[in-house]
């Protein structure tokens, strides 16, 4: 139901006419992700402070009408999307960095900062925040929370829960909310910091983070390897890990993704190649050179073919603009892409290697591995032509199969991307009854009337 003109007033009243959309064609511009399905909703809001969205959610509570928290748009399984129409609350005005107190180590933002640029910041500063999604470039800070991302750094640093020390958020109906704390330790009543984080923004909007910060890293050494099958690199994966040496990053390409790249930025990647290996470790100087000169040997004992230690910045840029021009790459296989996130053991990345291929010969569909193989997470793509029903049908077959073979082989379904919609029919295959009903007594709890990012995790709330 469109919303009336009389709350459209009152929105407006609240956060300026100028920072309300309505207009169907520029509405269009809010009403996809990169899932890219499309659902409009009634208006987008930009509020520039936590006042206005705490008034903008009691009107809305008061009047029934759902809210969808955006930042920039770049998740993966449609937690932005307008799925029951309403407002969409875009939180990239509020985008300023509060405060940054490098004595206590920790940093307050709002949600519209740009994660990339807070990382410049900081790093400028001799400082390090260190989850890097490969969208950081252009998604914000909040999407970063509200998702909890990761990125290939997330070997050796965490993800993004493990840097958020406190919140400060709206929940529907108004009222403001402040979470967690500013020091080192803090264990007070529940950890809501932690619920929040990751939740989709099913609970809460947030509308301030308070980061923890390190030193940075003083070098950083890269290195790539290459491997004639993508099984020797999977098994090259599980013996670094377990060998002492922490990477900051193990990345990994198999060759379709290798092939994608190398015909769309063409800077002599080995295209016969079974797999590439990025690996990257930092610290002080002299330990980096030695731990970076030790996993080179103990590549090539795994059955490497190749090795290759960037030698300058050139060099560096080439493999990382390799590794990040992946997902659009793919694009030249097909139009449409499914895009999953699952993670197993590392120990288990062998035998999901081995069942993604028994699947692309199965199916005969084309797919592509890559991403974060140190921590496990298998970013798993089909491309496809979704109007071709048969093509659809075989695709979403392949990704039951692979969701029921991850949890089988004890991991997850989603490590940095969320449920949002796409995955959520799929949820109960690694969630049971009594805890659903206790995440969704949690979710009314906070959103009693189901209006905050409605349709989102929960396939039927």
């Amino acid at each position: 139901m469109p919303i009336e003109s009389k709350i459209q007033n009152q929105i407006k009243q609240i956060v300026k006419k100028e920072n309300v959309i309505s207009k169907k064609e520029e509405l269009a511009c809010y009403s996809y992700d990169s899932t890219n399905q499309v659902y409009f909703p009634d208006l987008v809001v930009f509020p520039e402070n936590t006042l206005q969205v705490s008034q903008v959610l009691k009107l809305a509570q008061d009047s029934s009408i759902p809210v969808v928290p955006r930042g920039a748009g770049t998740g993966l399984t449609g937690g932005s999307l307008a799925t029951k129409g309403g407002i969409i609350l875009c939180l990239t005005k509020l985008n300023q960095i509060l405060n940054i107190d490098y004595k206590n180590l920790i940093a307050e933002l709002q949600p519209g900062v740009i994660t990339g640029d807070f990382h410049k910041l900081v790093e400028k500063d001799g400082f390090f925040y260190p989850p890097d999604p490969s969208s950081s470039a252009y998604s914000t800070i909040g999407g970063n929370v509200a998702e909890c991302a990761g990125g290939p750094r997330a070997v050796k640093y965490g993800v993004t829960r493990d840097y958020v020390l406190g919140l400060e958020a709206v929940i529907m109906g108004g009222d403001i909310i402040y979470t967690g704390v500013r020091t080192k330790k803090g264990v007070v009543g529940y950890d809501l910091t932690r619920l929040l984080v990751g939740s989709e923004g099913t609970l809460a909007v947030i509308t301030s983070i308070i980061l923890k910060l390190i030193p940075l890293p003083k070098t950083i050494k890269t290195m790539t390897a290459v491997f004639e099958t993508m099984r020797s690199a999977a098994n090259a994966v599980s013996e670094i890990m377990s060998g002492g040496i922490l990477p900051r990053t193990i990345e990994f390409m198999d060759q379709s993704a290798i092939q994608c790249c190398e015909s769309y930025l063409n800077i002599g990647l080995p295209v016969d190649a079974g797999a590439i290996l990025i690996i990257e470790v930092d610290g002080d100087e002299k330990s980096t050179e030695l731990e970076i000169n030790y996993l080179e040997d103990f590549s090539k004992k795994l059955g490497a073919s190749y090795t290759k230690i960037a030698q300058n910045k050139e060099e560096l840029e080439n493999i990382w603009k390799a590794r990040k021009a992946v997902s659009p790459a793919l694009y030249q296989f097909g139009p449409d892409k499914i895009n999953e996130d699952i993670v197993v053991p590392t120990s288990k990345i062998p035998d999901l290697v081995q069942k993604i291929a028994d699947l692309q010969n199965e199916y005969n569909l084309t797919m592509a591995s890559f991403g974060h193989a140190g921590d496990g997470n298998i970013h798993f793509t089909i491309m496809l032509d979704k109007s071709k029903d048969d093509q659809k049908n075989k695709a979403y077959q392949a990704v039951e199969k692979l969701f029921d073979y991850t949890i089988k082989s004890g991991g997850t379904l989603s490590g940095e991307h969320g449920i949002g919609i796409t995955k959520a029919p799929y949820i109960t295959k690694e969630i049971n009854h009594t805890e659903l009903l206790i995440m969704k007594k949690i979710k009314n709890i906070f959103d009693p009337q189901g209006l905050l990012n409605p349709g989102k995790i929960f396939p039927d709330i």
